[in-house]
């Protein structure tokens, strides 16, 4: 039987990324019920961010300042593309340590790498600087989260083997969607012999509201599961997980996980074949068939964000989810320095040269209706 870091820790943990809110602000009064439920049913990994608004402080107020430090797990990111110089990028630790108040940080992650992000690590010294600070044991476990090609993740564990676990974005959707490559992102991931823990293991919520046909497949199977237990399940039965981040934000949230996951079983056969079902489901959901080659914006005069604006146009199309696709397009658009739909001029260069012969200037027009 395989032995690696974090095998002993519950499957589900609490990602603090979308905690409940009054208003603007985050519920703390609400935060602390749901930390203690979490903590009473036998769960202690929390996992929350230097990015996250509000998150480590509230984590201070909810976790930190109400139970015995040993009693959990902690971890927090550094996302140094966030930061204008080396010095503000290093001390993205020290003001985590200083909202927390945690001590040290059970586990430590530099945050998102992979596309643009991954060389700010390597400008501002990240690696050799988190590596002393693990010596120094404000670092327990050190290792990284990733969004981006296989590839890029091969080329990121073959040079830096001292990383000792990788946190990836992971459900049945994305298993092989060839903009994400969940699949081969975690085969690469346990090819390196690394530990994996699992983030939007129901897609940012995506995947807790199906549309009737695929929620119908599930109901069928077993009336008393929800979709988002089908979709935990999923990736917590893979191998070589430390746990599985769910980023719930009230208590019923929090009731339905532990409701499940507190002696939680891997699918079986029967059930992996539920899933695959309600997944040829949702692929045949009609979507711009966009393979994501790029090809298209090379001569883009706006710079639209074609495929960007088509991935998220898609998760609208396949999930009805408006706000997730909304979500997607600000970031493949804003996020990256892309224009919107909108900014395009109509002049047909993409569609000249379009290997799926997308009618690209109408979709776009559609795209901006719906998303902007």
């Amino acid at each position: 039987m395989e032995h690696y870091l974090g095998k002993e820790i519950p499957k589900l943990g609490f990602g603090l990324m979308r905690l409940p809110k009054n208003g603007e602000e985050i519920d703390v009064e609400q935060t602390k019920e749901m930390v203690d439920l979490f903590l009473e049913a036998g769960f202690n990994y929390f996992d929350t961010s230097w990015g996250y608004i509000g998150s480590e402080a509230a984590a201070r107020e909810a976790l930190m300042k109400r139970h015995p430090r040993e009693s959990y797990l902690l971890a927090t990111k550094c996302p140094a593309w966030a930061a204008k110089t080396k010095e503000k990028a290093q001390s993205m630790l020290d003001k985590s340590l200083e909202r927390t108040g945690a001590g040290y940080f059970d586990f430590y992650l530099l945050h998102n790498l992979g596309e643009s992000r991954s060389h700010y690590f390597d400008d501002y010294g990240i690696w050799e600087f988190l590596a002393k600070k693990k010596e120094e044991g404000v670092i327990r476990h050190l290792g990284f989260s990733f969004h981006d090609k296989a590839e890029e993740l091969d080329k990121i564990l073959t040079a830096h083997p001292e990383m000792e676990f990788v946190q990836l974005q992971i459900n049945y959707a994305d298993w092989e969607d060839p903009h994400v490559e969940s699949g081969k992102c975690y085969e690469v991931a346990r090819k390196h012999g690394k530990p994996v823990i699992i983030m939007e293991p129901v897609k940012g919520g995506t995947l807790a509201v199906l549309p009737e046909e695929a929620d119908n497949i599930f109901r069928k199977a077993d009336p008393e599961q929800s979709p988002s237990s089908w979709a935990i399940r999923y990736a917590a039965s893979l191998d070589g997980v430390i746990t599985v981040l769910s980023g719930m934000s009230n208590t019923e949230q929090m009731r339905d996980n532990i409701s499940f996951m507190k002696d939680f079983k891997p699918l079986t056969q029967k059930e992996r074949k539920v899933i695959e079902e309600v997944r040829k489901v949702l692929e045949s959901c009609p979507t711009v068939p966009c393979t994501a080659c790029g090809y298209c914006m090379e001569g883009c005069p706006e710079s639209v964000a074609i495929y960007g604006t088509f991935q998220a146009v898609n998760i609208f199309k396949r999930y009805q989810d408006l706000n997730g696709a909304k979500g997607k397009y600000k970031w493949n658009t804003e996020g990256h320095g892309w224009g919107k739909a909108s900014a395009c001029i109509g002049c047909g260069a993409c569609e000249a040269v379009c290997p799926q012969h997308i009618s690209i200037r109408e979709e776009l027009k559609k795209a901006a209706e719906i998303l902007e």
